[in-house]
């Protein structure tokens, strides 16, 4: 018998898988900039939707929806800004999920170095709940414009990878399609909003 994956639910334990799960990112059609993008499954169902500042009309916020026909809002990304940021080392983006009122929780943050002052310009992610003892949880290995870069944990461990399949790099010069391999037990919905968060830092489909 296997050994069952330690489930991580940062957003919700429904996201939370037991086996690894490969999901595919298209980028939503050039109609408008900042459009976001759409995660599908295998068989072409649509898991998430990412809504850009073209859609929402406002910069520096995202929004994470589930695919079912609704599209409910899962999370709310926005980054902080005003004199206290523009003083920082560090761009500080907040990710927040919605209760059944309306309000909203905070449930991950991520610090994008700004300064060449940070000794190590690694990307950090902090929780809550809180994973590990550390001051962050996770951080980002590689390079995601290229399409080659992971999640990893305090340990190392790559829990979400980032790639383009070798078929797809050589049928398609841009990189609007690429996939996601997201490990046993991690929340599939926290993995896209960093992955979203990333997107708009590089000024990808979500950036106008």
């Amino acid at each position: 018998m296997g050994t069952r994956a330690n489930m991580i639910p940062i957003i919700n334990k429904t996201y939370c898988s037991s086996s690894q799960v490969v999901l595919v990112v298209r980028r939503r059609p050039h109609v408008t900039n900042g459009g976001g993008f759409v995660v599908t499954d295998c068989n072409q169902k649509v898991i998430f939707r990412v809504d850009g500042c073209g859609i929402l009309g406002k910069k520096d916020e995202l929004i994470l929806r589930d695919g079912n026909g609704d599209g409910d809002a899962l999370l709310l990304i926005r980054r902080k800004g005003g004199m206290v940021e523009a003083l920082s080392i560090y761009k500080k983006w907040k990710g927040y999920t919605f209760d059944y009122e309306g309000s909203q929780k905070l449930v991950f943050g991520l610090k994008e170095p700004n300064s060449c002052l940070v000794w190590n310009n690694a990307m950090k992610i902090s929780t809550q709940p809180r994973v590990s003892n550390k001051d962050w949880d996770f951080t980002i290995k590689g390079y995601f414009p290229d399409r080659d870069c992971s999640i990893i944990d305090t340990k190392g461990n790559i829990v979400a990878q980032v790639g383009v399949k070798k078929e797809v790099q050589e049928l398609m010069a841009s990189k609007d399609l690429y996939h996601v391999v997201v490990k046993p037990g991690i929340d599939q919905a926290f993995v896209f909003g960093i992955i979203a968060t990333l997107d708009y830092i590089y000024g990808e489909s979500t950036r106008c």
